[in-house]
């Protein structure tokens, strides 16, 4: 075995380990006190350090080595799981992900891990350094803070001390008879807002509004004005007892987001002077997140492995040859029934049977579980939450329904839309939840399941809906829609607004949502896969996103149709029915031709005009056969020359030296060699 193939096995085995990391460690936040799952997590990292370190990736052996310690000690009960440790062991995970993905693409996988093994390396030791009450100006080394900054909130502190402005770290302590101590806060904050920027506060702004915290709290402020003009603004606040106003470098800052983690990390140890808001912080931190009920990965031994790893090309290569067959089949079967042998009809006849059964266990093999994309999202909702200052609980159901590699391989990132939009959009804030008599905690419903030749991917949250008003608002004002469409459109076309390129309900650009980009992507891609999305919302309760999607892409059922002496194939996932028209049938509404369909009136669409065939036009002819096809709920009528019959198709790309052909999706090769174009039914209806 040559060192790429061990290098193979090495990143597919390191993915598998990191995931299952992943899961565990979402499995013990709910469960912290769980000493089996710490020993699944310990497993799991000690066996990833010795096949990082065989491989000589230093860097991710060294970050893993360090990992292993800290559970070692939660394992042995010497260390109790807390909110900050979990942060940091999220913050490793994502590391080790960084490190697995440059080495898949080719690198060293060396990485600067050094900010992270302190952290660890601090937790391990138990240290916890107490902020200062009474300096101001510069800090010294051992000034640590309560606040755990993102990395975002870091880059824009750091990047601001480079710009020039003054970063400044603030502790403020009320007088311990203060009556209305929100009330204060929020008349410190307003003082500090005139001239500066807040970045970050401890406790939350949420639970300050609430009174929610202890005499003291503390912030990160951006501004130009001096250490003591501040400190001055402060203290002219009534009942303010003192203020410490710290100006921070870049050394400092780098070295304070350090400690506050290895403040955090030592229930164990008493800390010397420390505030009462630090202390508790870990009670107030946001809950976490929960999943989907899953049991921990454990080695239960015994039984030897019945599965084999196959590389993706392998399968894409067996697609192929057997789609070849495929059509030398069709081939077959018409010869067959040309020639009139029957021993060469019987022996089709099996042929076909047996390639029938050939061709269940292939499209099988290429059918993966939607957990392979679901498996990420729980950590993803989990941190967003913490972002956003919520309480979410993702509850997955159906992650065992399968389908076509190449449909999960592009369905991943419109999902992380959908779910983002959930979490930011949907599920209030917890006061404004609280307010409308929900629970405190969010619910995002994620499930997947079959439905004939689809599969049904919903986003279902229980938040405050979608609001007509808002969305025509913003439709308006973004020029989307003129008052006079808005005032006719339906609940449901009022929803699909969303889906419109730039258009967001945003109220402020975050890192979140607000830049006018997702959902329109998300539609375009499941268009694009041969999907539909709907949304379905009540105002108030929640917003459900439904996602359908074809089982596979590669061999589909069509319907071959003829076009004066052309052939094409339209999918029976997109027909209704078929019918024939007469001539007098046929209406025309402002200038666009109209046929009755089901007490309603439909678009006819000439393909013969679209596609400029010369030898057919069905305007000369007394009768028409036209195929009624849908996208969503909304139905067309395409005129044909004739049905040539139902077949399974293989699809082909019409390859990158064609450009893009409205209204054709690709190609197939018929049994008798032609060539039909397929057509794609989503782009005849807007």
């Amino acid at each position: 075995m040559d060192m790429n193939q061990y290098l193979t096995m090495f990143i597919d085995e390191s993915n598998d380990h990191l995931q299952s990391l992943n899961e565990n460690m979402l499995q013990l936040e709910s469960n912290p006190n769980d000493l089996g799952i710490v020993q699944v997590i310990f497993r799991s990292a000690h066996t990833l350090k010795g096949m990082a370190a065989t491989m000589g990736f230093e860097d991710l052996a060294s970050l893993t080595h360090q990992m292993e310690n800290v559970l070692d000690l939660v394992r042995n009960d010497k260390l109790k799981m807390q909110d900050s440790i979990f942060d940091t062991l999220f913050k490793s995970l994502d590391a080790l992900e960084s490190m697995v993905q440059d080495i898949t693409e080719g690198g060293d996988g060396k990485a600067d891990v050094s900010a992270i093994v302190a952290a660890l390396q601090a937790i391990e030791r138990g240290e916890i350094i107490a902020p200062s009450s009474t300096a101001t100006g510069t800090p010294s080394a051992t000034v640590s803070t309560g606040i755990t900054l993102d990395e975002f909130q870091f880059s824009v502190l750091d990047q601001s001390i480079s710009e020039g402005h003054k970063v400044v770290y603030i502790q403020v302590a009320l007088r311990e008879d203060c009556q209305l101590k929100a009330v204060r806060a929020y008349m410190v904050f307003e003082a500090l807002e005139r001239s500066g920027e807040i970045v970050k506060t401890y406790p939350d702004v949420q639970d300050m509004e609430q009174g929610n915290f202890e005499r003291e709290f503390l912030l990160y402020y951006i501004t130009q004005k001096d250490v003591e003009d501040i400190k001055g603004q402060i203290l002219g606040v009534s009942e303010v007892e003192s203020a410490t106003v710290v100006q921070l470098d870049h050394e400092t800052l780098q070295q304070m987001v350090l400690e506050s983690a290895a403040a955090l990390a030592a229930p164990a140890l008493e800390p010397v002077q420390a505030t009462s808001s630090v202390t508790k912080l870990s009670e107030l931190e946001a809950q976490p997140v929960k999943e989907a009920k899953a049991t921990p990965r454990a080695n239960t031994g015994g039984n030897p492995s019945r599965t084999i790893r196959v590389d993706i090309e392998r399968l894409d290569v067996l697609m192929n040859l057997f789609s070849e067959l495929l059509i030398d089949r069709v081939r077959l079967e018409q010869l067959a029934m040309e020639s009139k042998n029957q021993e060469l009809t019987d022996t089709v006849e099996h042929m076909s049977r047996v390639s029938s059964d050939l061709q269940n266990i292939v499209l099988k093999l290429r059918m993966v579980p939607v957990d392979t994309v679901f498996n990420r999202f729980p950590r993803m909702v989990r941190d967003l939450a913490k972002t956003l200052d919520k309480k979410i609980d993702l509850i997955i159901t159906g992650a065992d329904t399968e389908l076509d590699r190449t449909v999960i391989d592009e369905i991943g990132d419109p999902l992380v839309h959908l779910l983002r939009n959930s979490a930011d959009h949907g599920v209030e804030p917890i006061a404004d939840r609280i307010a409308a008599g929900k629970p405190e905690t969010g619910t995002v419903h994620l499930r997947a399941f079959h439905s004939g030749n689809n599969v049904f991917i919903e986003i279902e949250d229980d938040g405050r809906g979608i609001y007509r008003d808002n969305i025509l608002k913003n439709a308006l004002k973004k020029g989307v829609v003129t008052e006079s469409e808005a005032a006719n459109m339906t609940d449901e076309e009022v929803n699909q607004l969303l889906f419109a390129p730039g258009f967001s309900t945003a109220e402020k650009i975050s890192d979140v949502s607000g830049r006018g980009v997702g959902l329109d992507v998300v539609k375009s891609k499941i268009v694009a896969l041969g999907g539909n999305v709907t949304i379905y919302s009540t105002p108030g309760k929640g917003t459900n996103f439904s996602v359908q999607l074809p089982l596979t892409l590669s061999i589909i059922a069509a319907m071959l149709i003829r076009m004066g002496s052309e052939k094409y194939a339209i999918p029976l996932s997109s027909i209704v029915e078929t019918a024939i028209i007469r001539r007098g049938q046929v209406k025309t509404v402002h200038g666009s031709r109209m046929v009755h369909f089901r007490e309603s009136l439909i678009p006819l669409i000439s393909l013969s005009r679209l596609f400029e065939i010369t030898d057919f036009d069905e305007e000369r002819e007394e009768e028409t056969e036209i195929v009624v096809i849908r996208k969503g709920d909304r139905l067309a009528a395409i005129a044909i020359d004739d049905f040539i019959g139902q077949s399974e198709i293989v699809i082909k790309n019409l390859g990158k030296y064609l450009p893009t052909i409205q209204g054709i999706s690709g190609a197939t090769i018929l049994g008798d060699g032609q060539v039909a174009l397929i057509i794609d039914a989503n782009a005849f209806i807007k």
